[in-house]
C-alpha cells in the first residue's frame, strides 16, 4: 500500500486519459493482459530476458490503472474485480510457463531447476485460490509472505540479472519463490482453519 501513493502521481494522470479517450477499466485490463501474455511468451524464449523483465514490470502497472479508473469512476463492479482477477492468475502462468520454457529449451537447465519453475507455477495460482475460497465460505484469509506483487518483483529481478548476464539469477529467485510459495499456501490454510466460522457446517455442492 505504501508504494501505491508515489505511484499514483503518475498511474492517476494516465488513468483520467484513458477515461477521456473512452476505454474501460475492464478493456484496460484486457489490453493489459494480453501486452503482457505477448512478452512473456516471445521474449523470454527468445532469450531477451532483460528486455522481457523491464516490459513486463511496465505493463504490471496497468493492474494499478485499471483500479485507479474504477475509482474515479466512482467504484468497481463485481465482474471488473473477477476480471481483474482471473487475468493476474493468466499473466502469472504465461511469466512462469515461458521461464519454464527458457530453462528447458533455452538454458538446458538441470532437472531440478526446472522442479523449481514448476512449483512456482502451479502455487502461484494455488496461493490465489486458497484465499478466494476460503474468502467465498466466509473466512478471513489476509495477507501471506509471498503475494502477487512480491512474486513478480523476485521472479522478474532475477529475469533481469539473468539477463544481463548473472549466473544462476533465475535460478536463485525460483527456489526462493518455491520455498516462500509453499511456506505461504500453508501459511493460509492455517489462517483459513483459525479463523471464524472455519468449523460451521456448509450444503453440500449440487449433484453430491
Amino acid at each position: 500500500m505504501r508504494a501505491r501513493k508515489p505511484a499514483a502521481v503518475i498511474v492517476e494522470p494516465i488513468a483520467k486519459a484513458f477515461l477521456h479517450v473512452g476505454f474501460t477499466p475492464n478493456t484496460v485490463t484486457v489490453l493489459g493482459t494480453l501486452a503482457t501474455i505477448g512478452i512473456a511468451v516471445t521474449l523470454i524464449p527468445s532469450d531477451h530476458l532483460l528486455t522481457a523483465a523491464i516490459l513486463s514490470a511496465l505493463f504490471a502497472a496497468f493492474d494499478l490503472v485499471d483500479g485507479t479508473m474504477a475509482r474515479l469512476r466512482g467504484g468497481g463492479t463485481a465482474f471488473g474485480a473477477t476480471l481483474d482477477a482471473s487475468c493476474d492468475r493468466i499473466t502469472d502462468g504465461a511469466l512462469f510457463g515461458a521461464i519454464v520454457f527458457w530453462l528447458v529449451y533455452v538454458d538446458q537447465a538441470p532437472p531440478v531447476t526446472v522442479v523449481a519453475g514448476l512449483i512456482v507455477l502451479v502455487l502461484s495460482q494455488v496461493i490465489s485460490y486458497v484465499k478466494a475460497r476460503g474468502e467465498a465460505g466466509g473466512l478471513e484469509i489476509n495477507g501471506g509472505l509471498v503475494e502477487r506483487a512480491e512474486r513478480l518483483i523476485i521472479a522478474l529481478f532475477g529475469l533481469g540479472l539473468e539477463g544481463l548476464g548473472v549466473p544462476h539469477a533465475i535460478e536463485v529467485a525460483l527456489w526462493l519463490l518455491a520455498a516462500g510459495s509453499l511456506f505461504t499456501v500453508v501459511q493460509r490454510l492455517v489462517k483459513a482453519s483459525r479463523s471464524e466460522g472455519a468449523s460451521a457446517t456448509i450444503a453440500p455442492p449440487a449433484g453430491a
